[in-house]
């Protein structure tokens, strides 16, 4: 008996094992954000661009520390997280007195329009919030073993500390021990491996960067002062892409830090980006090896086969992949 070309499909199909491309799908990745925000606008979009990617499914942001020292910037990550939808999310600060001052837009937390804030937040003070340590301990410790990316785009003060703090309440480990339990990859804008270039990152907190340097017990990927500076952002997207409000906290931002037409260095969202995305393409890697660190912030790479370091390089050809990503993702708007 000949069956219907529908009914060998039915019946084809029913012998299939079904396909769930939710099962599929990877768990996202847990995501600490470690930022001195305030000093640079690329620190805002790369937040944009995080919850840009949890709405996605990608990552699910588990705190965001703070290595400016002033008490706005945590009152403006906590306006930005807000505006996404996602308020709770533990914020923690450090008391170094690094740029201890306000910066060009994170005064946009304490902003009005007809007596209420333009971006409602919780949060009004950085001296109401936890210490950047206990945040971090505490995200680790409650995070699966071998799963946590720390993207770090500002100064090592926090890290630093966080691998010199000791057993606690809540975790008998050390918090090297903690790093080296919990974290699979630092990705990290810092340093410069085309020149001796003494990059801003490193040299606000030299001590705390050599430490990193020097002890950092899980993989790490540098994105070096070149490669955000290879990658500007278009100030034509600022300009179009953020009116579906009135007000958006990241255009806002742009404008105040330098206002178009500027086309800013995405310096800190290519080390979101590959935290996150490490397999789309967007960037190769040298070979592994070792990074070295003067007294002066100058840093130098040194190939070893079994290297904890690798830092990231920009083909030509996939720039402008890597920028239609920059932008899609810092512009994306909230979910519903």
């Amino acid at each position: 008996m000949r069956l219907s070309l529908c009914a060998l499909f039915v019946s084809l199909f029913a012998l299939t094992p079904s396909i769930s491309f939710s099962q599929q799908r990877p768990d996202p990745v847990p995501l600490i954000f470690d930022t001195d925000i305030g000093n640079d606008v690329d620190d805002a979009l790369a937040l944009g661009m995080i919850h840009s990617l949890q709405s996605r499914g990608e990552c699910k942001l588990l705190a965001v520390t703070i290595t400016k020292d002033h008490e706005l910037a945590a009152p403006f990550v906590d306006a930005v997280n807000t505006f996404y939808g996602r308020g709770d999310i533990p914020i923690g600060v450090c008391r170094s007195g690094v740029t201890n001052t306000a910066g060009r837009f994170n005064t946009l937390a304490t902003q009005k329009d007809n007596g209420k804030l333009r971006y409602p937040h919780d949060l009004t003070s950085g001296k109401d919030a936890p210490d950047a340590v206990a945040v971090l301990r505490k995200s680790l410790a409650d995070a699966k073993d071998g799963s946590v990316v720390i993207a770090q785009v500002g100064f090592s003060t926090n890290l630093a500390n966080l691998l010199g703090s000791s057993g606690d309440e809540i975790s008998p480990l050390s918090g090297t021990e903690l790093v080296k339990k919990k974290v699979r990859l630092l990705s990290i804008m810092a340093g410069a491996f085309t020149d001796d270039h003494k990059e801003y990152n490193l040299i606000k907190d030299i001590p705390s960067a050599k430490k990193i340097v020097a002890d950092w017990p899980t993989p790490i990927v540098w994105s070096g002062y070149a490669v955000g500076k290879s990658l500007t952002y278009p100030h034509q997207s600022i300009l179009k892409d953020y009116g579906y409000v009135d007000h958006h906290p990241l255009a806002e931002a742009y404008i105040l830090y330098m206002p178009p037409p500027h086309d800013r260095p995405t310096w800190d969202l290519t080390s979101v980006l590959y935290g996150v995305r490490p397999d789309h393409g967007y960037f190769e890697l040298s070979e592994p090896g070792a990074v070295e660190m003067a007294d002066d912030g100058v840093t130098t790479f040194k190939a070893a086969a079994n290297g904890r370091d690798r830092y990231i390089l920009v083909r030509e050809d996939l720039r402008p992949k890597v920028l239609e990503a920059l932008q899609l993702l810092s512009s994306q708007p909230p979910s519903k």
